[in-house]
């Protein structure tokens, strides 16, 4: 796969579709590689008519891997977030959507359309509020506002990822990221234990850097709420979240569409924190939709400037 410099970062990535098609730019969720989206959501929005570009994150997959912090240290710092005191991370969520931007640089796209998952949403709410120019919408899918009220998720999800890979036995890691996936995962969209076991497998063999998962992790904890910002988001909203999700429960998706202006809200029976194949075909017609209206609206907004001048 190519990558670019951006940032002051080189960022590895992939793209289908036409060149010349609205470009779709997804972003991927706390600690996850580019590759977890799944390859039928990519190709079957590019047959949708969309240019359609993914990357790694910082500090996962072939992407620029940030030099880890004495382990001592950074068990501190958790402690000290767990504690409520502030948290001062490797990076912020800001500088991960610089990332993103850098990567729309470098690939000379001026508008995308953002569709983010979990973290990767919260990094495209703060573009979408923070550099609209470069937005021709967003979609948010399984996030969050970080309202601090808002209820919290499952306590055996919570305590899976905070103790996430303790072993570095690869059979053991393995069986650790599959139990997780498990829980999070969509009661009623299930996935194999065969299906879920090449998945982990493709992930660990491909990039396996633990500290990545914490850094992500930090950066999440440091945002805080992001209530304020998304009341500043002005471009087409599209907000996802599954009844079943366990880690961001369906209350910080209807507080996140009732922060965004306008935003419009689909709640998916069963589906839970993951992008089960059962989902893909309900996700592709989602983002596809939102983005078609999203463009179709722009266009006639440039009509009737012009017809009017």
């Amino acid at each position: 796969m190519p990558n670019v410099a951006a940032n002051g970062i080189h960022i590895e990535y992939a793209e289908c579709g036409s060149e010349k098609a609205p470009a779709i730019l997804l972003i991927m969720g706390l600690g996850m590689q580019l590759t977890t989206w799944p390859e039928a959501l990519c190709t079957g929005l590019a047959d949708r008519g969309f240019r359609v570009v993914r990357f790694d994150n910082r500090d996962v997959g072939k992407s620029t891997k940030i030099p880890r912090p004495n382990a001592l240290a950074l068990a501190a710092t958790f402690a000290g977030a767990l504690a409520g005191l502030p948290v001062s991370p490797p990076y912020t969520l800001r500088d991960m959507a610089a990332d993103a931007v850098g990567l729309l640089d470098a690939l000379r796209i001026d508008r995308a359309h953002v569709v983010g998952v979990s973290m990767g949403a919260m990094i495209g709410q703060i573009i979408a509020a923070e550099r609209s120019a470069r937005v021709r919408s967003l979609t948010s899918i399984m996030s969050s506002s970080g309202n601090p009220n808002l209820p919290r998720g499952d306590r055996r999800v919570r305590w899976a990822l905070m103790r996430r890979r303790r072993t570095r036995d690869r059979e053991s890691a393995i069986r650790q990221a599959m139990d997780l996936y498990r829980l999070i995962g969509s009661p009623g969209f299930p996935t194999s234990d065969r299906e879920l076991r090449a998945k982990v497998e493709l992930s660990i063999t491909r990039c396996d850097y633990p500290p990545g998962f914490s850094h992500h992790l930090l950066a999440i904890i440091a945002c805080g709420s992001r209530v304020d910002l998304l009341r500043r988001i002005r471009v087409p909203t599209l907000v996802v979240h599954g009844t079943e999700d366990p880690l961001i429960p369906v209350e910080a998706g209807r507080d996140t569409a009732a922060n965004i202006p306008g935003a419009a809200l689909r709640i998916i029976p069963g589906m839970g924190h993951d992008l089960a194949d059962g989902l893909v075909p309900i996700l592709i017609n989602a983002i596809a939709d939102h983005c078609g209206r999203a463009d179709r609206a722009a266009a006639a907004d440039v009509l009737a400037a012009t017809g009017s001048t």
